[in-house]
């Protein structure tokens, strides 16, 4: 069925990771204990696993891994750079009279995150591992299933948009400010289809995860200023 309908078969695979993407986050926040951090793993685990075993038994490709290119790690360093300066200048010009401390620091206690060793291993899994995975399941998957349903341009905003759903809800959950969301939110998009764009251009990873790490270290330090200090 899926060889006579790639679409149809790519449009599949996108409901089935973005969903449990959602759905985990969903979980995360607002589930109530031991079962909704299990349901949070679980879907975790699922879109992880997915996109590899899609990609072996559904598509019948090989996987590949290169080096990066010297230019990959000038783009990828100078956009992450870009990246780390507008997410921290934003907190500093606009996100420290908007977010309300006692509700992030809530949530924070809720998942386990108020204690600064904690945070401390959770922002360097979050910076170097995390950055890794987001880019592998939604530019080396996502976005190519995105490709199979749009050309191009189209596929970068989808792809994007796809990226951004489950930050929403994220966003929402840790601030309760629709406002920051909703910046928020559009940063996430903007820089969502900037990895996409670059995938698109280079058929590689490497400038998107270089770039999204810097990305990722802004926001942890911007979180570790907000909860500890």
């Amino acid at each position: 069925m899926f060889k006579s309908s790639p679409r149809l078969a790519a449009f599949i695979a996108l409901v089935l990771v973005v969903g449990a993407a959602n759905l985990g986050i969903v979980a995360r926040l607002y589930g109530q204990g031991a079962g909704g951090q299990a349901l949070f793993v679980a879907t975790r685990v699922w879109i992880l696993v997915l996109p590899l075993l899609w990609v072996w038994r559904i598509d019948r490709q090989s996987l590949s891994l290169g080096w990066p290119t010297r230019q990959e790690w000038w783009v990828g360093g100078w956009l992450g750079l870009a990246m780390f300066g507008v997410i921290y200048g934003a907190y500093v010009l606009l996100g420290q009279r908007w977010i309300d401390v006692e509700v992030t620091r809530s949530q924070a206690t809720a998942v386990g995150l108020l204690n600064p060793w904690i945070f401390a291993a959770f922002a360097i899994y979050f910076t170097f591992v995390n950055a890794l995975v987001e880019e592998y399941i939604w530019r080396w998957f996502v976005y190519r299933k995105c490709e199979v349903l749009v050309p191009g341009g189209g596929a970068v905003a989808l792809a994007a948009l796809c990226f951004t759903l489950h930050h929403v809800v994220s966003l929402f959950g840790f601030t309760e400010n629709w406002v920051v969301t909703s910046l928020g939110s559009i940063g996430v998009f903007v820089a969502g289809a900037t990895w996409s764009a670059c995938y698109l251009r280079y058929q590689s990873l490497w400038a998107c995860y270089i770039s999204h790490a810097w990305a990722d270290l802004a926001i942890a330090i911007v979180a570790w200023q907000i909860l500890f200090t």
